[in-house]
């Protein structure tokens, strides 16, 4: 499982010149399943992101996790973060998870952070989504259930 991650003030999507997704303080999270994740990588993923010490505390620092400013989340779908672009001119997807697959385990990790008390905003899986942010920092992060980079 694949994140990019960022910190932000203000996000939102849109789908079909409608916001279904928007929130103010948090994290805005781009979320890739790949064909061999499961639960754990969920789970993992979930915790990791909800905990990640990226927000200042008051001397400045980044100590402070999204659970601990009460900051949401807005979750997208990106099943783009596992294209492969080593050869050739177009990526290639083959290690994305298919959407039967990818749609039941972004919606359980959906499900794992909301558990953990964060509010939460979502896309549409599978549609034409446009984004918007306000990255704060600005901090962008990227995050690999299997893998550093």
């Amino acid at each position: 499982m694949r994140a990019v991650v960022q910190r932000v003030s203000s996000s939102s999507v849109d789908v079909d010149a409608k916001t279904v997704g928007q929130i103010g303080p948090g994290l805005m999270v781009l979320l890739g399943v790949g064909q061999d994740d499961t639960q754990k990588d969920v789970v993992w993923m979930a915790e990791k992101i909800a905990t990640l010490r990226i927000f200042h505390d008051d001397e400045g620092k980044m100590n402070r996790s999204l659970i601990d400013v009460g900051g949401a989340a807005l979750v997208i779908s990106q099943f783009t973060l596992f294209g492969d672009c080593r050869k050739g001119r177009r990526p290639s997807f083959i290690a994305a998870a298919p959407p039967e697959q990818a749609d039941q385990l972004y919606n359980e990790f959906v499900a794992e952070l909301r558990g953990q008390g964060i509010p939460v905003e979502t896309g549409q899986f599978q549609a034409e989504m446009r984004v918007s942010l306000v990255n704060e920092g600005p901090v962008t992060l990227m995050i690999d259930s299997r893998k550093t980079f």
